[in-house]
């Protein structure tokens, strides 16, 4: 029993061994094939071998017609020209090795068993019917079948070659309307020629099944003649008994021959009439055929009408009119349930229609929160697909957004707009456009840092994130950029800081109640206390704790600290309702944080001041509402002289190369800051109590 099942694991590992081997090596088993094709013309041939080969012969006909019938496509068999050649010369060569056979030992009887038993078996032993069977296979074959296929390719060759340029234009259009990417392009391209080469090649390979046809009946011909004259002269048969004998090998030799050629040449004729479609030949022919089912009852008519004739087969007519009726009975209710399934299919199409207006219509009210929109010339950046960097960047800048500033930034919606230009790039908020920038795809984007001396040549421009002076190169030209010393960028770079420039600025407006709940909750976990504190009946709502973040966040102050911003606010709340109060006192406990950012390399900060002049007109200008909320009213004058001297002061600061920022008492710091942003957005204002007590502050300049 071991023994047995070790017989079965080793054949098991054995056909398995064949399937790898043949699986990793097929170029050195067609290599071998050829070669051996070659080799069979040369050698003698054992009788057994013989008999293998032939049924291979037979096989590798019959496997070809049946691919053939199964393909839903020509170029689903795109190596049978190809493989028409290999299999014509390997029956060539069979030809040759059963032509020494019989010539060299047909008289001693000693012929291939396949041979003998088609010139016995299939032709019943007469060599004149074989003959006559031979020539009519022939005569289907050469001007039948095969002068029909090699026409049909000629013509398809000729009308593919001429279609051509216009699928090729027709798949330039679409990549240009952007209704496919580069790589569908890309394959649609190769598949027209594909098909092209498929049908030049097949014009060209129908002659050699033509050939085939020919060199089968001179071959069978050489065989009779010959072998009928060595019979005779050289083993001393008598001339009936040569010429039966010799006939019925050589005709035997030829319908071993002919039947795989005629397979062989079907399939061809198959292949290049077929059109492309979606089901194999029998079910195509099937469906097609059942459309009309009274051609079926008309042709039972007729074939009942035959039957009453005297003297014709009254059963098989009969028989064969009975199963016409039933394939048109079977091909009307075939039709009536296929209407049946199209109405029901057609109900569902309209209801996942109406689901998905509605559906639309939801998408259509949905706003999404933050998205960039790109031109069909920038799909490629944005795609994973295409190599696209910007999906990877813009994960990274919301992780790194979140460790700065303390918020999650939701998910940006990527997408083309085709009523973009196609270089062109819109960053949205809510809907609404915040910025855009323009792109040139395979140029980088070249900026002077300060201190060179060697231009390069480009299409000059701006810098789409900060208006600085820029220059667009080739990519072939980026070494040579940077080694004359530009800064080099590449697009996706410039979207990824264009979003992060636009994130800083607008961060108060990410923040929603529901982001702010899911922060507390996770404070919570670990600090329970401080959030009930703040967060009872009497003290904040979630609405306001909103407020004091987005004030913190709109200063570019960062809240990721969070347990400090709640126990500030629960040592104010009792007293202090209003946001704008609170977020001032939370600046003050974020201190540090918003001063570290500032540092010089001396651990310095570098501010402006105002005298105390301007600080009185200032203070005399400063209003406070009911609820807490100040603002500065200046008349126009004071307002503008003095935002002219600080729009000047600032400069000095360019000089330094550090951010400006204004030093100024606590009690108006944020009514004045309200007052300037909108002329002056990159100022900094800070109060004095906002620097911790170890952290040096120079003055580089007070505004008098």
């Amino acid at each position: 029993m071991a023994k047995s099942n070790t017989t079965v694991l080793s054949g098991t590992s054995n056909s398995s061994l064949a399937s790898q081997a043949f699986s990793r090596n097929p170029d050195l088993i067609m290599a071998a094939v050829v070669v051996g094709t070659v080799l069979m013309m040369i050698f003698p041939l054992p009788v057994f071998f013989l008999d293998f080969l032939l049924a291979i012969s037979i096989s590798v006909a019959l496997i070809i017609l049946m691919v053939s019938i199964y393909i839903t496509k020509p170029l689903e068999f795109g190596v049978f020209p190809t493989l028409l050649l290999i299999s014509t010369l390997f029956r060539l060569s069979l030809n040759v090795a059963t032509t020494r056979n019989i010539l060299l030992h047909g008289a001693d009887g000693e012929v291939a068993n396949l041979v003998v038993g088609f010139g016995q078996v299939v032709v019943g032993g007469n060599f004149v019917v074989g003959f006559v069977i031979f020539i009519i296979l022939m005569v289907i074959n050469f001007i039948v079948i095969t002068k029909g296929a090699g026409r049909v390719a000629e013509v398809a060759a000729r009308f593919t070659l001429d279609a051509m340029p216009g699928k090729q234009m027709a798949i330039d259009a679409e990549l240009n309307a952007g209704h496919i990417n580069a790589d569908e392009a890309k394959k649609r391209r190769k598949s027209v020629e594909k098909e092209a080469d498929f049908y030049g090649a097949m014009d060209g390979a129908s002659k050699f099944v033509r050939g085939d046809a020919i060199a089968g009946i001179i071959i069978t011909v050489v065989n009779i003649i010959v072998g009928f004259s060595i019979g005779v002269l050289m083993h001393n048969l008598t001339p009936q008994d040569s010429a039966a004998r010799f006939t019925l090998f050589a005709v035997g030799d030829g319908l071993i021959s002919a039947i795989p050629a005629l397979m062989i040449s079907t399939a061809a004729g198959i292949i290049v009439t077929r059109a492309t479609s979606e089901g194999n030949l029998g079910s195509e022919v099937l469906n097609q055929i059942r459309i009309h089912p009274k051609a079926f009852y008309i042709a039972a008519g007729l074939i009942f009408c035959l039957a009453l004739i005297p003297g014709f087969p009254k059963l098989s007519f009969f028989i064969l009119g009975s199963i016409l009726v039933l394939f048109g009975r079977m091909s009307h209710k075939w039709i009536n349930d296929k209407k049946k399934s199209e109405e029901n299919t057609k109900d569902a199409d309209d209801r996942k229609k109406d689901e998905k207006e509605v559906n639309s219509l939801d998408s259509i009210m949905k706003i999404d929160m933050l998205a960039i929109e790109v031109g069909h010339g920038l799909v490629p950046l944005i795609d994973p697909g295409q190599d696209g960097e910007v999906v990877d960047r813009i994960q990274g800048i919301r992780k790194q957004f979140a460790q700065e500033m303390g918020i999650i930034i939701p998910q940006v919606q990527l997408r083309d707009n085709l009523q973009l230009d196609p270089g062109t790039y819109q960053i949205l908020l809510k809907s609404n456009k915040i910025s855009q920038g323009n792109l040139m795809v395979d140029y980088f984007l070249a900026m002077d840092p300060g201190g060179v001396d060697l231009p390069i040549s480009g299409e000059t421009t701006k810098d789409p994130v900060y208006g600085l002076p820029a220059i667009w190169v080739h990519k072939r030209d980026k070494d040579e950029a940077v080694f004359r010393g530009y800064t080099v960028v590449n697009c996706s770079t410039v979207i990824a800081t264009h979003v992060t420039k636009v994130l800083k600025e607008h961060a108060a407006e990410l923040i929603t109640r529901q982001d702010m709940q899911y922060l507390i909750d996770k404070l919570k976990e670990t600090n329970p206390k401080v959030v009930d504190e703040v967060m009872q009946s009497d003290r904040l709502s979630l609405g306001e704790i909103v407020k004091v973040v987005q004030n913190l966040l709109r200063e570019d102050v960062s809240v990721r600290d969070i347990l400090t911003l709640f126990e500030c606010l629960a040592d104010h709340c009792r007293i202090i309702k209003n946001p704008d109060v609170l977020s001032e006192q939370c600046r003050k406990s974020f201190g540090r944080n918003i001063v570290q950012k500032l540092l010089n390399d001396k651990e310095e900060i570098l501010v402006v001041t105002f005298d105390r002049l301007i600080e009185d007109i200032l203070s005399g200008g400063l209003v406070t509402t009911e609820n807490g909320t100040s603002y500065i009213n200046l008349d126009a004058k004071n307002a503008q002289d003095i935002l002219q001297k600080l729009m000047k002061s600032i400069q000095v600061f360019e000089r330094e190369g550090s951010q400006p920022v204004l030093l100024l008492s606590a009690r108006m710091r944020q009514s004045f800051h309200k007052l300037v942003s909108r002329y002056i957005p990159h100022l900094i204002v800070l109060s004095y109590d906002e620097i911790p007590a170890d952290i040096n502050v120079k003055n580089l300049e007070m505004i008098v």
